[in-house]
């Protein structure tokens, strides 16, 4: 039991990375909020975390939204007092090749990875250092670290969460916050297209070592970690979880 006692907010957690990081958080002993877009998803995560022992809730939120981020920590803070763990895994792609990407296609995916995360670490990041205690997870990508083609917008995007996790470190460290970032390579809805498209699926299963994508479930023990006390002298790092796609 890990995070006995610890609240946490998983953000994207209806479905992938998200519903399983948010379960592997309820076994280890937190009360989790799971946050997602669609409300209906978040709930049936939250209910089957609940199912099977644990204690969580699910909240619709925008995390682009600033207004609808700060009722979503209010929300969780007056349920369970405080708010311990923040996860930002919301995240979006609207694929298109960079000649031919709309303006707003490149808004939307920055406002909901880099505004999204901002406005949720702002929102918990005041009760982290009254408390002086918090865990910031980042969720990256190897997009962002080795860009990719069709995907300007997303790359972009995730190379600017890891500017956000080097700098959140930097300054809360002295209030006893960490804040570490994960690129997981796993199967998911977000990847299934590249996974499953004869156009795409050998090109990038020849990128990962290992030779196949992880299971969401496979990538959890990472966010454990870097959520639990056991990775209390860790901050400002960013894993590769990714069958060696990033190997430099």
């Amino acid at each position: 039991m890990q995070l006995k006692d610890r609240v946490a907010i998983v953000t994207g957690a209806g479905q992938g990375i998200g519903a399983a990081v948010a379960a592997a958080y309820a076994r280890e002993g937190a009360k989790v909020a799971v946050i997602d877009l669609n409300l209906d998803v978040a709930q049936r995560t939250a209910a089957e975390i609940v199912e099977r022992g644990g204690e969580a809730i699910g909240i619709a939120c925008d995390v682009s939204n600033r207004e609808q981020v700060e009722a979503m920590a209010g929300e969780v803070e007056k349920r369970w007092g405080r708010i311990d763990i923040l996860v930002n895994n919301a995240g979006i792609t609207r694929t298109a090749m960079l000649n031919k990407m709309t303006g707003e296609q490149w808004q939307q995916v920055l406002n909901v990875h880099l505004n999204g995360a901002f406005n949720c670490l702002q929102a918990v990041v005041g009760g982290m250092i009254e408390r002086r205690y918090g865990r910031i997870v980042y969720v990256t990508s190897a997009a962002g670290v080795l860009g990719t083609i069709g995907q300007i917008n997303y790359s972009a995007a995730k190379a600017g969460i890891l500017g956000m996790t080097k700098s959140t470190a930097k300054e809360l460290a002295r209030y006893n916050i960490t804040a570490n970032a994960i690129a997981p390579g796993a199967a998911t809805p977000m990847t299934e297209t590249i996974r499953t498209d004869e156009r795409f699926k050998e090109k990038y299963l020849d990128r990962i070592p290992l030779g196949r994508w992880a299971e969401p479930e496979e990538i959890t023990p990472v966010f454990v970690f870097f959520a639990s006390d056991a990775s209390s002298y860790v901050t400002g790092q960013v894993l590769a979880a990714d069958g060696g796609m990033t190997i430099n």
